[in-house]
């Protein structure tokens, strides 16, 4: 019976040509994609039947077929693909790279600390849609700056061990209490009543208001169930801290210590706290490093006191926020959430090291 389809052009393939083929196929500098193209032309060689040829590849008929033709046609040229239609590429190596050089180490001549994209656009000859595609493309983000500082503590790396320590392995028979003060909590009665939500619409209030005076909070979390007692007073002086020491002595049980962890606020050094926890010797305190709030869990509690109530509050009096702030401080006592302490003060230590390795390398 006679072959049927169109009949093939006879695929001949000189000795200098099945050398270059074969380089292809094994060759490590090609391709992955030609070098598969190499092997089934000179797997066509052998058999010219391309449905054979595609089961042994993985592929389809016509994919063998494709590039039987291109070889037939254009050689070993053929196995490479050609151009794609459109336009040819506007914007080189090199113009990107300078848009990286200039964002980051230079800043814009006039007009502001950091590069906007309009005036990276005038400054190397690209357009605004380019310039943004690039930015995106690298996670250049001039407009966005984070804020951080550095300890100068000298005791800090031991002061950061002693800390975490407590947090990961607390000590037996025993309460760890993270201690610190919000204060100048003020009593904010806006202007005008917030309008309520809508459907597509968020609530409104308006951005001015009355102060009706301040309050301070002192408080004190619980590491390990999230608790937290809690003393609202009008200032926070030394002497508030005492009473807030002998709150916490009468909620903790007598048969266990207590191990506080203060920051270096003046109060929590006086003569007056000192002398007190001289008489106290269930008391321990350790002392996070200066400039190193990031190590009290008590800040983390904070956060949520402020996003949950304070931040949009109405309170048209001191008396009305400390209830507020009583009601809250009840309800989570309710179902307490304990702020677990996960990174050993190892892994801290080295990103710190690392981080201040990058800043030293980039010359700043």
């Amino acid at each position: 019976m006679a072959a049927r389809g169109r009949p093939k052009v006879e695929l001949v393939v000189s000795d200098a040509e099945r050398a270059a083929l074969v380089r292809l196929a094994r060759g490590p500098s090609a391709s992955q994609a030609v070098a598969q193209r190499a092997r089934m032309v000179l797997a066509c060689v052998d058999e010219s039947n391309n449905t054979r040829v595609a089961e042994r590849f993985g592929v389809s008929g016509e994919t063998v077929g494709k590039w039987r033709r291109r070889f037939i046609e254009l050689r070993l040229e053929g196995l490479v693909d050609a151009p794609r239609p459109g336009q040819p590429r506007k914007i080189t190596d090199e113009h990107v790279a300078q848009v990286i050089r200039r964002t980051l180490q230079e800043p814009p001549p006039v007009g502001g600390t950091h590069w906007s994209t309009r005036q990276m656009a005038v400054a190397t000859g690209l357009n605004q849609t380019a310039i943004s595609r690039i930015w995106r493309t690298f996670a250049l983000q001039p407009h966005r700056v984070e804020q951080w500082k550095l300890s100068k503590d000298p005791l800090f790396v031991e002061k950061v061990r002693d800390v975490v320590g407590v947090y990961l392995d607390a000590p037996e028979r025993a309460v760890v209490l993270c201690v610190d003060e919000k204060s100048q909590i003020q009593a904010l009665d806006r202007s005008q009543p917030t309008l309520p939500m809508l459907p597509g619409t968020p609530a409104r209030a308006r951005h001015d208001y009355r102060r009706q005076g301040t309050a301070t909070l002192l408080a004190a979390l619980d590491a390990a169930s999230g608790k937290v007692i809690g003393s609202r007073h009008a200032r926070h002086r030394a002497i508030e801290l005492r009473k807030f020491l002998i709150e916490i002595d009468r909620h903790v049980p007598a048969e266990l210590d207590v191990h506080l962890i203060l920051d270096n606020y003046a109060t929590h050094k006086t003569p007056a706290i000192k002398r007190w926890l001289l008489a106290h010797p269930r008391f321990v305190v350790h002392f996070t490093p200066t400039a190193a709030s990031w190590l009290k869990l008590v800040e983390r509690w904070f956060a949520q006191l402020t996003r949950r109530l304070l931040q949009r509050g109405v309170h048209r009096s001191v008396a009305d926020l400390t209830a507020d702030i009583t009601a809250w401080l009840d309800t989570w006592n309710e179902d307490p959430r304990p702020f677990v302490w996960t990174k050993p003060a190892d892994q801290i230590l080295d990103t710190i090291r690392s981080h201040l390795e990058r800043i030293n390398d980039s010359g700043h």
